[in-house]
């Protein structure tokens, strides 16, 4: 196993579980004794006749060299990150950091890439752990009606097009984590954990403007009956415990640190490791009452500019100035997990946006280099030197 992050490197069993066909890369030859080195031995050896000692990128780079397809693909198993020798010792997630939010702490963090990374994550052996069945017993009849909306939201907008065991793994996931105490203790909590944040949200499309589409009908009917039948103590075996879940064709920072559980269509589902993952974990009492959600909050931009004489610029300007400044700017009151906050604009990236004011101030001060500036006197020779004119021979017209 080789740990990315790092100058030097460490190699354990683990990745040495093809010894042979390693050391054969190697060249170092394997001749039978009566007292057979172990096999740590011969590969160190091996490692430094082949790095000279220098376990940098170059050394890496130089025992990538000597492996075949098929042994370059058994290490990418244990180090994912041999794929691109030239990231090693760079900060992980800095080769995707945008100011549009967490950068991502993988390398090919998406398509193709990712989802070679996902089918090289072996699932976790023993990881399924049993659900016990939810059974919503609401306190009045609207907080079931809010239950099963937020759920059919999730199941719908997470998972519309998969097959009926993902849409339930989906619904799954979302019960099982009402009764984790990590979580919220309600339906509708738990969908919307984060959304009132512009980022942080748990699920997208309570923050990416999903829920301003209209969902198709027979869609929704579909993710409905797959909701009614989870809140009346359905249970989805498949995935058992899982709190998590995500696409294949994406590779989140967070699946290492998780026990995965098995794949259903597109999705991959993983609960958490040891006792933390165990049905008698999930152990919180559900909510009576659901949180009253303001959808229509969630299915627009998050900062609004108010119609003004202003010019668009200056109104989103002053917008995003008062937003900074915490003036509260587009402020609305949500519940969330049965409790009111007011919630409005949040953090803009982590950089304050330019006023016309300061553009103007940039162009005033971007003139100095754009004129082009007057050449300078030439100096008079020192006394005993005699100036000459040099021709230029060979340079280009223009």
């Amino acid at each position: 196993m080789v740990r990315p992050g790092s100058r030097g490197r460490v190699w354990t069993g683990r990745a040495i579980a093809a010894a042979p066909a390693v050391l054969a890369a190697l060249g170092v030859a394997m001749a039978a004794s009566s007292a057979p080195r172990p096999d740590v031995d011969r590969t160190a050896e091996a490692v430094a006749q082949v790095t000279r000692g220098d376990l940098s990128d170059k050394g890496m780079s130089a025992i990538r060299a000597r492996l075949d397809a098929a042994q370059l693909a058994e290490a990418e198993r244990h180090d994912p990150t041999l794929r691109n020798p030239a990231l090693y010792g760079l900060t992980p997630g800095w080769e995707s950091l945008t100011l549009g939010g967490k950068p991502s702490l993988d390398l090919g963090a998406n398509g193709l890439d990712a989802q070679r990374m996902n089918a090289a994550m072996p699932m976790a052996s023993g990881a399924l752990r049993p659900a016990r069945p939810f059974v919503f017993r609401p306190a009045t009849a609207e907080d079931r009606r809010r239950a099963l909306r937020c759920l059919t939201q999730a199941v719908y907008y997470e998972a519309a097009l998969e097959p009926n065991e993902g849409q339930e793994g989906v619904a799954q996931v979302v019960l099982n984590r009402v009764r984790d105490p990590n979580y919220p203790n309600s339906v509708c909590g738990v969908v919307f954990q984060g959304a009132e944040r512009i980022t942080g949200c748990q699920f997208s499309f309570t923050c990416d403007g999903a829920l301003g589409q209209a969902p198709v009908g027979w869609a929704w009917d579909r993710a409905k009956r797959v909701a009614e039948r989870a809140l009346s103590g359905y249970v989805a075996t498949k995935v058992g415990t899982a709190t998590h879940y995500h696409a294949d064709y994406v590779h989140p920072w967070w699946s290492p640190t998780l026990a995965k559980i098995t794949q259903i269509g597109a999705h991959i589902f993983y609960r958490w490791k040891g006792i933390y993952g165990d049905t008698a974990a999930f152990r919180q009492t559900p909510a009576t009452h659901e949180p009253l959600i303001d959808e229509a909050r969630f299915s627009r931009p998050r900062v609004q500019v108010a119609p003004t004489a202003k010019s668009p610029e200056e109104a989103q300007a002053e917008v995003l100035a008062q937003a900074l400044a915490g003036n509260g700017i587009a402020m609305r009151t949500v519940q969330i997990d049965g409790q009111t906050r007011v919630v409005g604009a949040a953090s803009l990236g982590g950089r304050r946006t330019a006023t016309p004011a300061d553009i103007a101030a940039i162009n005033e001060r971007m003139k100095a280099f754009e004129s082009p500036a007057a050449p300078a006197p030439a100096a008079a020779p020192p006394p005993g030197v005699t100036a000459m004119d040099v021709e230029e021979v060979g340079r280009p017209a223009n």
